[in-house]
């Protein structure tokens, strides 16, 4: 059985004139990241491996979820291809994943997120908000079997307020 906990990054500010991968937090993201990240301590779910794109919005997002569950360095690692909308390399990268990590939460963006919980996940989501929270089981020992799972939980910030 594999674990997947898909996180889209949280509100991002267009306040200052960098480019898309460099675009920081706006307050609400900051806010909205510790209020999912708390929710989601209290499921308690083990967590083997984190990968997060290396958009500073995403990285950051990561660093709040970290922080709150209290993830170590060592299980953290950044991958430019998860800077990827379409979703074609967050499959690459799930797929490609060590067969020891059951438990994989992955940091990413739009529309490749509601795009791969829609193809794999048993619940219709329409579009998964910034902060949202995703989990998806496979009933799969290798990450590259990847088939259709079962979508176990959401959690998004408009349901907590």
């Amino acid at each position: 059985m594999k674990k997947l906990i898909l996180v889209r990054h949280a509100k991002s500010s267009w306040k200052h004139d960098l480019s898309d991968i460099n675009r920081p937090l706006k307050e609400r993201g900051f806010n909205d990241a510790r209020l999912i990240a708390e929710s989601f301590d209290t499921y308690n779910f083990q967590i083997d491996a984190v990968f997060s794109s290396d958009a500073v919005r995403a990285m950051t997002t990561a660093e709040i979820f970290k922080d709150v569950l209290k993830i170590s360095e060592i299980d953290f690692s950044l991958k430019h291809a998860l800077y990827d909308f379409s979703g074609e390399s967050l499959v690459n990268v799930i797929k490609n994943c060590n067969n020891n990590i059951d438990s994989l939460m992955i940091f990413g963006h739009n529309y490749a997120l509601t795009n791969f919980v829609n193809s794999y996940g048993s619940k219709f989501i329409d579009n998964v908000p910034t902060s949202g929270v995703v989990v998806i089981n496979f009933d799969i020992t290798d990450w590259s079997q990847l088939k259709k799972g079962k979508t176990i939980l959401t959690l998004f910030p408009k349901e907590l307020k």
